[in-house]
């Protein structure tokens, strides 16, 4: 089984939510991807959630690879998108946004990993798009450091391809809070200890390939103080 540390404690990883185009800069260029026309894009009103197995977890050191099928790989365009990641500490249902941090173990780095090509062409015959999401090392993540004391919505979030900065971004641009997030998913779901939350990327994604080093950092806005960070090579 998936585990993750914080500090020096192993803990089993359960279900892992991830959601989708939670910074209003990336879901514009999402939508310029998408449809190669800018135009303006919508705060979504609810969070748009998906998951990938715990399986598609890998940590610092351990590297990227496209998982193949019969010799062929799933697919060739694959993207980097840093993001913070929320590690829930005790089960909760039905929390209230401003109850809902006491619930929260730690906080990391991390990398949700894209298939970008697979997760085109499933949207546009109307499948879902698990596979481009949830492949073998589509998920990295740095070791966790306690959330006593730290504020979630003011953390910075940096990205590194080749030692050249990609992927720079605040969480208090997040349209979605934390606290509401959990908030959502324990209403929605039963969070339990162990789950993880990849809380969505801000803008800069890009193409990753094979010889890459990407290295991620979460720092505390207001020092500069880092708090995590994460170093992934891709094969």
């Amino acid at each position: 089984m998936a585990t993750v540390k914080i500090l020096e404690e192993s803990v089993q990883v359960g279900t892992i939510y991830a959601i989708g185009k939670n910074y209003e800069a990336h879901a514009k260029e999402m939508q310029e991807y998408e449809t190669k026309k800018l135009r303006e894009v919508p705060s979504p009103s609810e969070p748009i959630v998906f998951s990938k197995p715990a399986s598609s977890l890998i940590t610092s050191g351990e590297p990227i690879s496209i998982s193949q099928v019969n010799g062929q790989p799933l697919g060739h365009d694959l993207h980097h998108e840093v993001e913070l990641v929320v590690l829930i500490g005790r089960d909760c249902v039905n929390v209230t946004a401003e109850n809902a941090l006491n619930f929260v173990a730690g906080y990391a780095v991390g990398l949700d990993m894209t298939l970008r090509d697979r997760q085109t062409k499933a949207r546009e015959q109307g499948h879902p798009w698990f596979i481009s999401k949830g492949f073998r090392s589509s998920g990295a993540v740095s070791g966790f450091v306690p959330a006593a004391g730290l504020q979630p919505n003011h953390l910075f979030l940096e990205l590194k391809r080749n030692g050249l900065a990609v992927q720079r971004g605040s969480t208090s641009k997040m349209i979605h809070s934390c606290e509401s997030l959990i908030s959502y998913l324990s209403q929605v779901f039963k969070l339990e200890a162990g789950d993880l939350i990849f809380t969505g990327t801000p803008e800069g994604v890009g193409a990753v390939f094979p010889g890459d080093l990407l290295e991620a950092k979460l720092l505390e806005e207001s020092t500069g103080k880092l708090l995590a960070q994460l170093s992934v090579s891709v094969q």
